[in-house]
């Protein structure tokens, strides 16, 4: 019986190798959105289309304060938002900071939006949301964006961490991903 070399074989997995990683980056840029996956509250109307896709990878800083109209008792604040935003194959295409909400693509042009609404997007996720684009800041990505979805969520949540007199005015980060679908 012949056996083959591992001259021979090398080579045959190395291009089986390539293959599969090629198939796998296919996968990844080919991911979607689906309008109709979100809940109906935060579907964007009719007569828009998604403009572009992207994947917002980062933290949120929080801070505990004194909760609004409540003497005595403590919360933790929503202080902002530090993501970098990438495009379906995983290249930067942006940012997202606040406050206030900011949108900036790496041609300059920017926006900030209104929150129109949310829904639950599952325990320890922020929730989704529609926000309303207010003009763009520059010319470029961004420029005609008249809506923005809050998709795919992954954390975000305030800190587990119990926000007391003891720690006030401290600062902790949670790590988030969301997916942000622009629309015109």
């Amino acid at each position: 019986m012949k056996t083959l070399s591992a001259s021979v074989l090398m080579p045959v997995g190395v291009i089986a190798s390539a293959v599969l990683l090629t198939a796998c980056g296919a996968m990844s840029r080919t991911q979607t959105f689906d309008p109709a996956s979100v809940p109906q509250s935060i579907r964007v109307p009719a007569g828009n289309q998604v403009a572009w896709e992207t994947t917002g990878r980062g933290q949120i800083t929080y801070e505990c304060r004194d909760k609004a109209n409540a003497p005595g008792q403590m919360e933790w604040f929503f202080v902002g938002p530090q993501a970098d935003l990438m495009d379906r194959t995983g290249k930067k295409v942006g940012t997202y900071y606040g406050p206030p909400a900011t949108w900036e693509a790496l041609d300059g042009s920017k926006v900030t939006a209104t929150q129109l609404s949310v829904a639950p997007a599952g325990e320890g996720n922020l929730p989704y949301q529609l926000v309303k684009a207010n003009p763009a800041m520059g010319s470029g990505a961004l420029t005609g964006v008249t809506y923005i979805q809050r998709v795919a969520l992954k954390g975000g949540v305030a800190p587990a961490m119990a926000c007391t007199a003891g720690n006030k005015g401290q600062r902790q980060t949670v790590m988030y991903q969301a997916d942000y679908i622009f629309w015109k």
